[in-house]
């Protein structure tokens, strides 16, 4: 037997997901009321606010990339400073021992 899957066009979807996004009634009473499943409708809503972007223009996923990217670099720059720390502390303990033995 074949599915009868409801098909729908890209703009009809992004009509719902606005519909969602820019009422800001729940996804539910929306999916209820266009006679779409609500996790279907859930989904759109996701994919359309990750296609929107935020207000700066920067996606969810761009906003999380560069996140993660800062973390890694401020772990280096952590690591950089400590060892520095430890190189300095090195260094005077050596030139102090210099001046003692003078």
């Amino acid at each position: 037997m074949s599915s009868s899957r409801k098909k729908y066009t890209p703009e009809y979807r992004q009509e719902a997901a606005r519909l969602v996004i820019e009422t800001g009634r729940p996804i539910a009473d929306v999916a209820k009321e266009i006679n779409v499943s609500a996790t279907i409708l859930g989904r759109w809503v996701n994919l359309e606010r990750e296609r929107q972007g935020s207000v700066d223009g920067h996606s969810d996923a761009d906003i999380r990339a560069e996140n993660a990217r800062l973390r890694r670099e401020l772990a280096e720059v952590k690591m950089d400073n400590e060892f520095l720390s430890k190189a300095t502390s090195f260094f005077a303990l050596r030139q102090r021992d210099r001046k003692n033995l003078s």
